[in-house]
């Protein structure tokens, strides 16, 4: 029999309307990792939960080291020597990253905080281990990206030797990703025993020794990622073959639809401009991606653009017109739609319903009120249809809580929302993170279809694949700048790698007048 760090047996776990966990067994090795894949809403997440003491199962029992386990809190996880990066991050967003990483677990003398040991541990797993932080800045001033850094540091600081890592790779770039990787063998071969969820098969053929396959709450089966394919795992995961070849068919570029022109936006975080006097167009019928490493002022200009902040200089022509100084709601108005990086903190209001969310853009036209008051009856049959058109999974269907559903399809319902509502330009950021192959293979469907009605797709991705195989034209920002406009039929992932870490620049007249 095998010895196992971690066993969860037979863990049953209910919500209302739902079996989120169906009778689920799960195996943990001392020293592997062993990776979590299933669909959105396949469980995946909530069995984690459970093991890191956040939820209560009905059924079934979790040993350790052979030996049955009562986890009713974090805190007992955190005893137990079990740590974990959540997908949505559990951080205080006023504090700085040095106190997220010590809260709870602070040092102190007579009770005083001492901070000095403890920055220099920090410092010291942060240089070890490749996860370059600022310890000293706010959570809210910071890129996404960070705020994974500082969530696993969170949990090497506190020595766990069993660490879950849900969807650690969907905010990272991908050189954070492959270091995010090492990182994960490192650990294992120390000794530690990581569980790993993730949608994205390359990673788990990489990095994972086994591998568990969740379906609808059910248990599929676990593999040896040695004697098994990267095709054999998504026909577990989703039931059926996947296609992993995108097929673009050639589109007529129409007019311009959105032109920025010398545009440039302040940083919150010093005195330089994050965004440099940058200018671009996008025409119908063409899908522009600006592609660069996270930090590098995408994030500032797509805020920007889409009303979230203001520019210090520069025009921004929508359709014709100029709305660089337009509102949020005008701009949507006049043909911006906007897929946000952020999903809980841009793309939803948590505690409203998913019918309340999927009619936020649109509940004041015609369609939806009457002398100001809500057509309830209208919002409810607009939802069940985007429900059904985009597979958005939820326990109690359009009355669901926004806040208890899966990540994914979180995403599936804003994509669901801005790709219906009527616009000239789709604004997509980080669309596909956090959603399965079988998600992946319907958005990057559907960003193509807005191309080939004649839209314009303004695409902003850290997935050097979806970079390469979705867009028509690249756009690579480096320190606030576009230093090189590429097409991806005529370039290579190296080349793109190179102008994207500052190693290469040109201009858009230099690629004119090369062609």
């Amino acid at each position: 029999m095998e010895n196992y760090i971690v066993e969860m047996l037979n863990i049953t776990k209910e919500f209302p309307g739902i079996i989120a966990n169906d009778n689920i067994t799960l195996n943990l090795k001392k020293g592997e990792v062993h990776a979590l894949l299933g669909e959105n809403g396949a469980g995946k997440s909530t069995l984690v939960s459970v093991l890191f003491g956040l939820y209560q199962a009905e059924k079934g029992e979790i040993k350790k080291n052979g030996k049955e386990v009562k986890i009713n809190n974090p805190n007992d996880a955190n005893d137990l020597g079990i740590g974990m990066v959540h997908q949505h991050f559990k951080l205080v967003e006023i504090f700085t990253v040095l106190e997220n990483i010590i809260l709870g677990v602070e040092p102190n003398t007579l009770g005083f905080l001492q901070k000095t040991d403890a920055r220099k541990k920090v410092m010291e797993l942060s240089g070890k281990y490749g996860l370059k932080i600022n310890p000293d800045a706010l959570i809210e001033e910071i890129s996404i990206g960070m705020q994974q850094r500082a969530e696993i540091l969170k949990m090497l600081y506190r020595e766990n030797e069993i660490l879950i890592f849900d969807e650690p790779t969907a905010v990272l770039t991908p050189q954070e990703i492959k270091e995010l990787l090492k990182i994960m063998r490192d650990l294992a071969q120390e000794g530690k025993s990581v569980l790993f969820i993730t949608h994205k098969l390359n990673e788990i053929i990489e990095v994972a020794d086994r591998c568990t396959v969740l379906r609808k709450g059910k248990y599929i089966g676990t593999v040896d990622i040695k004697d098994t394919t990267k095709e054999e795992l998504s026909r577990m995961m989703v039931g059926r073959d996947i296609s992993f070849n995108i097929e673009k068919k050639l589109t007529e570029v129409k007019e311009v639809v959105l032109s920025v022109k010398n545009v440039t936006v302040p940083s919150k975080l010093h005195k330089n401009n994050a965004v440099k006097n940058i200018s671009f167009d996008v025409r119908g019928g063409e899908i522009v991606c600006l592609a660069g490493i996270d930090g590098n002022g995408q994030t500032e200009f797509i805020s920007a653009l889409t009303g979230l902040e203001k520019v210090s200089s520069g025009t921004i022509i929508l359709g014709g017109k100029d709305i660089t100084k337009s509102s949020i709601r005008k701009r949507s108005v006049s043909g911006m739609s906007h897929i946000p990086e952020d999903r809980h903190k841009h793309g939803l209001i948590l505690d409203y319903s998913l019918e309340e969310n999927l009619v936020l853009q649109r509940y004041w036209q015609p369609e939806f009120q009457n002398k100001g008051f809500i057509r309830f009856h209208a919002v409810r049959n607009y939802a069940e249809c985007l429900i059904k058109k985009y597979d958005v999974r939820s326990g109690q269907g359009p009355i669901t809580m926004a806040r208890s559903m899966s990540g994914g399809n979180q995403q599936k319902a804003i994509i669901a929302r801005e790709i219906d509502k009527d616009h000239e330009v789709l604004v997509a950021v980080q669309p596909t993170r956090g959603l399965d192959v079988g998600a992946v293979e319907y958005i990057h469907k559907q960003l193509i279809s807005r191309r080939d009605c004649g839209k314009g797709v303004l695409l902003v991705s850290l997935e050097l694949d979806e970079v390469m195989n979705v867009s028509d034209r690249i756009l690579v920002m480096y320190e606030g700048e576009i230093v090189g406009e590429l097409d991806p039929k005529k370039t290579t992932v190296q080349e793109l790698g190179l102008y994207m870490s500052g190693a290469k620049r040109n201009t858009v007249k230099e690629i004119d007048n090369a062609e």
